[in-house]
């Protein structure tokens, strides 16, 4: 109990209140609406999106009530999962019961008149991992493992709201450089299962940083209101740009080497949950962040999924935009990260329909940040790439997919790989002139290659198994002119060394043709890499 009451501090932070105010007050004060991730809209008509037969999971020390299995979830109206499981095996009636993981479940799948999660209609698989006092990884893998390959292994997300203290890692010196026994199997997971992992930001000193040195999921820290509006990163957050500071939490409290360790942020102060007995409560924490990315896939992939059955025919294949290729973690990814906000439009579109500025602990935005100055950089060290938007996420999701063998339109996404044929790179060229002024927003993510070393070859892990680090291999990104092919000529350019992730949000320095390029740099271990590709930009009216 200690130890779960020591996750819950330092993971989040519950007030109670009652119900009074009903569906009025909930939904002024919600998280998903417009002042929060605006996912709302996408629920009402004409998209009616609510994570439909889309499957996601849940790994926490504790689990939410099953009806028909917990005694709790007969006076839980809001939260109703699938299934619970105790680590890897059914879970046993009314154990391992916790209000935290309650209350996530809440705002993944809470459908109640009070309380409207992200993704009300999703399928949602809840693992306990109940793990020992001191260090819990195998354990939280094998949950993790466990929820990956249900509903017929095809579950989109997993959240995690949770983590392992950096002290109770069994490596000597453990440092946060990707190598803990979790971080890992979360990176070899995410390939495997192909699977998006959202994973609590880590949060105040010391706190639970492990599984936050992943490579291939993504990390989310929390907003509060600001002037009514979630648009400022919470002080509760670990990042602090001051140099005296970063050193001294290198390795430790953020990533080695300066690697960043946050995708997105999302709401996470004063978050409406409901506990255990579906009771309406308000949390703080990044626990309450990341299931908002979490579910914000079961919306995306539930309309990509609706864009497969119509346009893939049984035994003739899909027609492009829209194929297989829609579920992969990395597209998942590279869309949520592209469309985040980061500065408000003023209305005319030059930065591309942001609905808010968002600011750091400090009040800087992301224009006065490092990411924005250093192409070295690719995501601000307390923001990532911005504050997860649903309904943006569905606009930069729903043009399809665009091969490069064409040009591309204005806004849309790629899965595809680069180092076949001696292929060094690929280049998209945009279909329409951009319009001098306006921002240009591309991402691209890919995997870290970790592989599982299975003694017993039954292709899953178990306890007393490893895995090893086969390391990233180096792709880097280039606004061009369309007529350019030396990358020294680029316009704009993202070319970390460390990042699994490389982002550019440019201002256009002249109206004309441009492409994107996606570089493949540095071969460290395959000679083919996959990738994702997410783009919005602005075509010149003339």
């Amino acid at each position: 109990m200690r130890r779960i009451h020591t996750l819950l501090l330092a993971c989040g932070i519950t007030t109670w209140m009652g119900l009074a105010g009903g569906v009025r007050g909930a939904a002024i004060e919600s998280s998903i609406d417009q002042d929060g991730i605006d996912a709302y809209k996408l629920q009402q008509p004409p998209y009616s999106l609510t994570g439909r037969k889309i499957a996601i999971g849940q790994v926490e020390i504790g689990r939410p009530a099953q009806f028909g299995l917990d005694k709790a979830a007969s006076s839980n109206q809001v939260v109703s999962i699938v299934r619970a499981f105790f680590r890897d095996q059914p879970a046993k009636s009314n154990t391992n019961l916790d209000t935290h993981a309650a209350q996530v479940a809440s705002i993944l799948i809470g459908n109640s008149k009070a309380l409207k999660g992200v993704a009300p209609n999703a399928r949602l698989y809840a693992s306990a991992a109940a793990v020992p006092r001191r260090g819990g990884q195998v354990e939280e893998c094998l949950s993790a493992q466990h929820l990956a390959m249900q509903n017929g292994g095809d579950v989109r997300a997993i959240n995690f709201s949770f983590g392992e203290a950096l002290q109770q890692d069994p490596r000597p010196n453990a440092k946060l450089d990707g190598n803990a026994l979790l971080t890992l199997c979360i990176d070899w997971s995410a390939r495997v299962h192909d699977v998006v992992y959202a994973v609590a930001g880590n949060q105040g000193k010391g706190g639970i940083p492990i599984p936050t040195d992943n490579f291939n999921g993504m990390n989310v820290a929390f907003t509060t209101r600001l002037n009514g509006v979630y648009a400022k990163v919470d002080f509760s957050n670990i990042g602090d740009m001051t140099p005296r500071i970063l050193k001294r939490n290198d390795g430790v409290e953020t990533n080695l080497g300066g690697r960043r360790g946050i995708s997105l942020v999302a709401p996470g102060n004063k978050v409406l949950v409901a506990n255990l007995e579906g009771k309406q409560t308000t949390s703080i924490g990044t626990s309450f962040a990341a299931p908002h990315v979490t579910a914000t896939v079961a919306l995306l992939q539930e309309f990509g999924d609706r864009q497969l059955r119509a346009s893939c025919k049984r035994g003739k294949g899909c027609t492009i935009p829209w194929g297989l290729d829609a579920r992969r973690h990395e597209v998942m990814k590279a869309v949520m990260m592209n469309s985040a906000d980061k500065i408000k439009d003023s209305g005319n579109g030059q930065f591309l329909g942001m609905t808010r500025t968002v600011l750091e602990k400090n009040n800087q935005n992301w224009l006065e940040s490092d990411a924005y100055k250093n192409p070295k950089v690719p995501l601000n060290i307390q923001m990532g790439s911005g504050q997860l938007n649903a309904f943006r996420a569905y606009q930069q999701f729903s043009p399809g997919e665009w091969k490069s063998n064409q040009p591309v339109p204005a806004i849309g996404w790629d899965y595809s790989k680069v180092g076949a044929e001696n292929l060094t790179f690929q280049d998209y060229a945009l279909e329409n002139s951009l319009q001098q002024g306006s921002f240009v927003a591309l991402t691209l993510t890919w995997d870290r290659l970790v592989e599982l070393n299975d003694r017993n070859r039954n292709g899953q892990f178990d306890a007393g198994e490893r895995f090893t680090n086969r390391g990233l291999n180096n792709l880097d990104l280039y606004l061009m002119h369309v007529e350019d092919n030396d990358i020294r000529k680029s316009v704009g350019s993202s070319t970390s060394d460390l990042d699994s992730v490389e982002h550019i949000f440019h201002q256009v320095p002249t109206t004309g043709r441009y492409k994107i390029r996606v570089q493949f740099r540095q071969k460290v271990n395959q000679p083919i890499q996959s990738y994702a590709l997410a783009w919005w930009t602005v075509s010149s009216p003339l």
